[in-house]
């Protein structure tokens, strides 16, 4: 599968007691057009992985190549992901990349069991568009397209 290139996103939502949450993930897509539906796969022993297990909703930043840090930082277990810089809120308070290509704020729709990862489907209801070439992942690297 590290010869399939797929594009970055940092996936946010808030724990039990409010505490911002979330990973990088690289197995984003969309779903449906009608309704709008993506979804996105979660490790299942992922340090997030109890917040999204239980959330409502969730925010999707999908990243060009000036966010490699942040994906890198929401990639690392034990990291301080949500130190201040290079993040902004969504209308409904959830932590986003600033300046990402775009920003989708959904409504978990359903949760999938799937060997060692959780299907986490969500509802789009808002969304804000940016401007930029993606950052892609292949051969377990970060990349930028030509």
């Amino acid at each position: 599968m590290a010869r399939f290139p797929a594009g970055v996103v940092v996936v946010t939502t808030r724990g039990a007691r409010g505490e911002p949450r979330g990973f990088t993930a690289s197995s984003f897509c969309s779903v449906s057009l009608d309704p709008p539906l993506v979804l996105v796969c979660l490790a299942n022993t992922a340090d997030s992985y109890a917040a999204f297990a239980d959330c409502g909703h969730f925010a999707v930043s999908m990243l060009g190549p000036e966010h490699r840090p942040l994906a890198q930082r929401f990639a690392t277990k034990g990291a301080d992901k949500f130190a201040p810089d290079g993040l902004a809120r969504t209308p409904a308070g959830l932590p986003v990349v600033a300046g990402a290509l775009a920003e989708l704020d959904c409504a978990v729709d359903a949760r999938h069991p799937a060997g060692d990862h959780t299907i986490l489907v969500g509802r789009v209801s808002g969304l804000r568009l940016g401007d930029g070439p993606p950052l892609v992942y292949y051969e377990r690297g970060f990349r930028s397209l030509a």
